[in-house]
């Protein structure tokens, strides 16, 4: 067996098929094509699926390929085990109902052992196929394999849901004594264990029977049309044709190894981050070469970890700045013969990796530091799920990523309490109307549109100029469908601060159009998002627009409470209280802040009284522009966040001062009353309130709740339920609840409902516990019946019988005060309920329940056991219940 570059394997590989007829397939490209359920190609035969599932006849039944594979599941173990990859190539022969078994095993053996093509010593092949396949065991004895290299394994059989599926045999390599020290790979090896010794290097899948839900894999019809669908994994055949003992010391690798080390000034002695940075770069370099871009989601998001985990390696490594884009050039040079689309892709792929890498370092700092010092200040070593959010949506720090760091920290967090925060941040985004289309108008069309345009606070209709139009991303002259208007002075509120847009109409005698939306361009224009309802809007009309004036002042009533509610919880809670965001629109206010400790309903109570208590003061909202440093002076409060110009907005609302560019109320008469609605922890010491005014009250405390009152109902219909068995079973139970209705109209309406609730779950599980007790007592204290079969086995007193329609809690007590009436004895009841059968047994003497039930569980189609003294279980036929009883009896007779 002679060595073999990488090169050289792949053209034997088509030459071999190419000879037996095959047509050679391009690699199809890393990123589907028409196919929306993958994020990459990640096997030989997914974009042959055509072929295979019979929408389309190949020219040529007779198919080769070696396919570009990403796969992702297991991004951890790369550069921790010696084999795993994210990119790899799948070398792979196919057969579209043409040749079958006989012919692809023949293909396969002479082609590894063959002196004209791999010449491996047929000694070194091991093979196993499916328990069944006896026609694969006589195939491969015949071709000349040793019958003890064919291993029999029930795992061969390719399977995966209903449709075309078949038994496989997998081809290994003999690597020799050397990986096999202790002696026991081989047996490991035919028991399916994980060893060394044996690597597969090629699977052949023979798609053979149809499988279908419900029916035994013997039963499985034949497909009219067989095919043979094979892998083979390049980066493996270079370790054997190589002579290395890791896919990162073959070819494939060894060149970008070097150029790592050239880039670092680190010797490579096997170290993980050279390892990682390798492979990550294969797959990076294919998968952009291959029209994949860095994205938030999707396969983008899979290309944007990796390049970061690869930045995280790199500052392993010493490196502190962008080097990644300088690897490309060597993946290129190492892959080009193969893949001469590289070559042309390779200055973009640069430019992508090099501009991704900037990005990322300009947030991994800060991330680095935030997380840090989130691990310094943790006492328990877990750091909040909400932190860690935080730390992925304001510093783009990759969840993975921070994973990663707490783990080699010894540091845990709340994975599903991020899931949650992502959620919703997904929900807030989409119900914000801030699609990517609307995002990408923030274009250089925007950056350079440098006109001036004003933003009127305290008019609600007025009459402006058109000084922009944009469609598609582009300044046009004129609009008639959707698209974004921009005037010379507005009075439309764009969306920041946590307040939302307003929207209206603007028209005159050639046009009517809708506002729907408003956003702030890069210049600080107001970019209107309008929907054309007649005629045209052109370039330099004058018009009239008008605002949504209820809407408008419903917002204003709200956002004005946010700066009261502040406020308040300084003097209630804490005057280290800290704003950590807000939400304003025209039917309620969303306010989170921070806060460490716990926050009773007493206090909440007493927020809102003096919330509501600032509101009736009748306080005018008085708002100065001023220097910033004179603001400071005042005591206004500021977003820590938030960059402020040296002329800032301050608004005062009797003892509030805050800075803020919102509208408000001109005084706190016009919010008319506030009422919480909810109060909910949001993590490690963030707290959100939300809240509403006015006329929106009735409506949003109702609706809360309504929600605890269909509660009670539930519960409330559960107790007569329960009321109505015990009547029929004449137990007498006793249930009288005083239950009263309330207002809607503050938080105190929502305690006193939810306290309501609280009491009714009390009431209904103490009325069912009671009931089951009375039952159980009811249902077991009559032991004649089951005392009169009893039967005597030596000196055992056994009953075994049959009842039905009993509790398991029931049959719980009856055994357990049959056994204590007996003394020294067995207990096994057999239950009959809707079809089904449940066993209970308690033994005393040395006759063992656990087993005795697994085995009338088993002999009913069921499962079960326990103890040695007791045991239940279940079963779903009871048409064995006789046979049972006596083989438990014959037990009993055995016992000595």
């Amino acid at each position: 067996m002679q060595k073999l570059t990488s090169n050289e394997i792949r053209k034997k590989w088509f030459d071999f098929f190419e000879s037996k007829g095959h047509k050679v397939l391009e690699s199809a490209p890393l990123v589907p094509q028409d196919d929306d359920s993958l994020l990459f190609i990640n096997a030989g035969v997914t974009p042959l699926k055509k072929y295979f599932d019979g929408s389309v006849v190949p020219d040529n039944k007779r198919l080769v390929s070696i396919q570009k594979c990403i796969r992702t599941n297991d991004i951890d173990n790369v550069g921790v085990t010696k084999s795993h990859q994210t990119f790899f190539e799948m070398m792979g022969n196919f057969s579209v109902g043409d040749y079958f078994k006989k012919e692809a095993l023949e293909f396969a053996y002479e082609f590894l052992t063959s002196p004209e093509w791999m010449d491996i010593d047929k000694n070194k092949i091991y093979v196993t196929i499916y328990t069944k396949d006896d026609e694969a065991y006589n195939k491969w004895v015949s071709l000349g394999l040793d019958p003890s290299h064919v291993i029999r394994l029930e795992g061969n059989f390719w399977e995966i849901g209903e449709g075309p599926c078949g038994p496989d045999s997998e081809i290994f390599y003999d690597r020799g004594e050397e990986y096999d020290l202790d002696g026991t790979a081989l047996e490991k090896f035919t028991k399916d264990e994980d060893q060394e010794r044996y690597i597969e290097i090629w699977n052949n899948v023979f798609s053979q029977y149809n499988s279908k839900s419900g029916v035994s894999r013997d039963e499985y019809a034949e497909l009219p049309h067989k095919n043979i669908d094979t892998g083979a994994g390049l980066e493996r055949w270079c370790c054997i044709f190589q002579g290395v003992d890791s896919t990162f010391e073959t070819d494939l690798f060894v060149p970008i190894i070097k150029r790592i080390e050239e880039l670092t000034g680190k010797t490579y002695n096997g170290e993980m981050p050279f390892k990682v940075i390798a492979d990550h770069m294969r797959a990076i370099t294919m998968a952009l070469s291959d029209g994949a871009i860095f994205e938030n989601s999707g396969r983008g998001y899979v290309l944007r970890r990796l390049l970061r985990r690869s930045v995280r390696m790199g500052k392993k490594l010493g490196v502190n700045e962008p080097f990644l884009y300088k690897i490309v050039d060597t993946v290129v040079e190492n892959m080009k013969e193969s893949y001469k689309e590289l070559l042309d892709t390779k200055a973009v792929v640069k430019t992508l990796v090099l501009q991704e890498e900037e990005l990322f370092h300009n947030t991994l700092a800060s991330g680095e530091r935030k997380l840090y010092q989130l691990i310094s200040e943790s006492k328990d070593k877990t750091i909040s799920g909400y932190d860690v959010f935080k730390l992925y949506d304001t510093f783009g720090f990759p969840f993975e990523l921070t994973l990663e760091y707490l783990e080699e920290e010894g540091y845990t967090t709340d994975k599903e309490e991020f899931r949650r925060y992502m959620e919703e941040a997904k929900k807030i985004a989409k119900d914000s109307h801030k699609t990517q289309t609307n995002m990408n108008i923030q274009n250089e069309v925007l950056l350079n549109f440098k006109e001036p345009s004003e933003f009127l606070y305290d008019t609600y209709e007025m009459e402006s100029k058109v000084i922009g139009l944009i469609k598609d991303g582009e300044l046009v002259d004129s609009l008639d469908s959707d698209g974004y208007v921009i005037l010379d002075k507005t009075c439309f509120y764009a969306t920041s601060g946590g307040q939302v847009a307003d929207t209206g109409a603007m028209k005159n005698g050639n046009f009517k159009a809708k506002v729907t939306d408003v956003i702030k361009a890069p210049n600080a224009q107001h970019l209107h998002k309008v929907e054309v309802i007649d005629g045209s809007i052109r370039l330099n009309d004058i018009c009239t627009i008008k605002i949504m004036e209820d809407k408008r002042k419903r917002t204003q009533a709200n956002h004005s409470s946010v700066h009261i509610l502040q406020k308040v919880l300084q003097e209630v809670l804490s005057e280290n209280i800290h704003q950590a965001g807000s939400y304003v629109d025209s039917e309620r206010l969303r306010f989170d802040f921070t806060y460490t400790g716990k926050i009773s309903e007493e206090q909440i109570l007493e927020i809102e009284k003096r919330v509501n208590d600032k509101i009736d003061n009748f306080d005018e909202v008085l708002i100065r522009e001023m220097p910033l440093e004179e603001a400071k002076k005042l005591g206004a409060m500021a977003l820590f966040s938030e960059k402020y110009k040296d002329i800032v907005r301050v608004v005062k609302i009797g003892d509030s001062i805050e800075l803020c560019g919102g509208t408000h109320a001109k005084n706190t008469m016009d919010i008319g009353r506030f009422a919480i609605v909810k109060l909910e922890s949001k993590g490690s010491n963030l707290y959100r309130i939300e809240a509403t005014t006015s006329e929106m009250i009735e409506e949003l405390i109702g609706e809360v709740i309504k929600n605890y009152v269909e509660e009670i109902k539930k519960l409330l219909n559960k107790a007569k339920m329960i009321l109505d068995s015990a009547k029929e079973e004449k137990i007498d139970l006793d249930f009288d609840l005083m239950l009263d209705q309330s207002g809607m109209s503050s938080y105190a309406d929502i305690i006193y409902n939810k306290n309501q609730l609280a009491y009714v779950q009390n009431e209904v599980r103490l009325l069912e516990k009671k009931y089951n007790e009375e039952k159980v007592k009811n249902q077991s204290s009559n032991l004649d019946e089951y005392l009169s079969v009893a039967q005597t086995y030596n000196d055992i007193t056994a009953i075994v019988t049959r009842t039905d329609n009993k509790e398991i809690i029931v049959l719980k007590e009856i055994v357990d005060n049959l056994i204590n009436k007996i003394g020294k004895g067995f207990v096994f009841i057999a239950n009959e309920k809707d079809g089904n059968v449940n066993f209970i047994c308690r033994s005393s003497c040395d006759i063992n329940a656990g087993l005795i039930v697994k085995r009338a569980s088993q002999m009913s189609d069921g499962n079960g056991g326990g103890s040695p003294t007791f045991a239940q279980g279940g079963g779903k036929t009871v048409e064995h219940l006789n046979e049972i009883f006596e083989v438990i009896k014959q037990d009993l007779k055995d016992c000595k």
